[in-house]
């Protein structure tokens, strides 16, 4: 019976521990859905400003790659921001870049699937994404995020949701969204 006692602790302890490592694994073996092409810096400024980032944001940038959007926040507006990103090499970097700006205490970055990911407390959301996965995106962004979060996308446009604004910076696309009341989001003919 000690044996069993015993067994059965083990196995307590160690569930968790396995777990753990499962699912440090699984996220180890997810592929991001995009490759990681940096937004040049002025891109950068240029998104933060469409998007009036103000004291008292809580910046998100979804696919962070080497964090130089969060970063940027953090140090210019002196706002808290979190990366989010798939790759842990990306994560490592951006760490390393955060602690280079020595913006570590307002800037942390996780890897983590952006489509399970939690950042409901976001007032700012910035992207770099495929169109695909900016659409894909979109129900996660009208149902978690508060009415009035701004919406920024380098690049690429969110399928039938148009913008409210555009900006051209250096022959780039920006693009500028703020996530309506839930009883006043759109019905939208884009597969979403």
């Amino acid at each position: 019976m000690k044996i069993l006692i015993a067994l059965a602790a083990a196995l307590a302890i160690a569930a968790p521990h396995a777990a753990l490592a499962q699912a440090q694994r699984q996220a180890a073996s997810q592929s991001p859905d995009v490759i990681f092409v940096p937004t040049p810096q002025d891109v950068v400024d240029d998104m933060l400003r469409l998007a009036n980032v103000r004291k008292g944001d809580v910046l998100y940038d979804l696919g962070s790659g080497d964090g130089r959007i969060a970063i940027t926040a953090a140090r210019k507006y002196g706002i808290k921001a979190t990366g989010i990103d798939i790759d842990p090499q990306r994560i490592r970097e951006a760490n390393e870049n955060a602690a280079k700006a020595g913006v570590t205490q307002l800037v942390q970055f996780r890897q983590e699937n952006l489509f399970t990911a939690d950042f409901k407390d976001a007032t700012v959301v910035t992207l770099y994404l495929l169109p695909d996965l900016n659409v894909k995106l979109r129900p996660k962004l009208w149902s978690e995020l508060k009415p009035g979060t701004r919406i920024v996308s380098h690049q690429f446009e969110m399928g039938a949701w148009k913008p409210e604004k555009k900006l051209e910076s250096n022959g780039r696309s920006i693009y500028f969204w703020t996530v309506p009341p839930k009883d006043k989001q759109p019905k939208l003919n884009d597969g979403r």
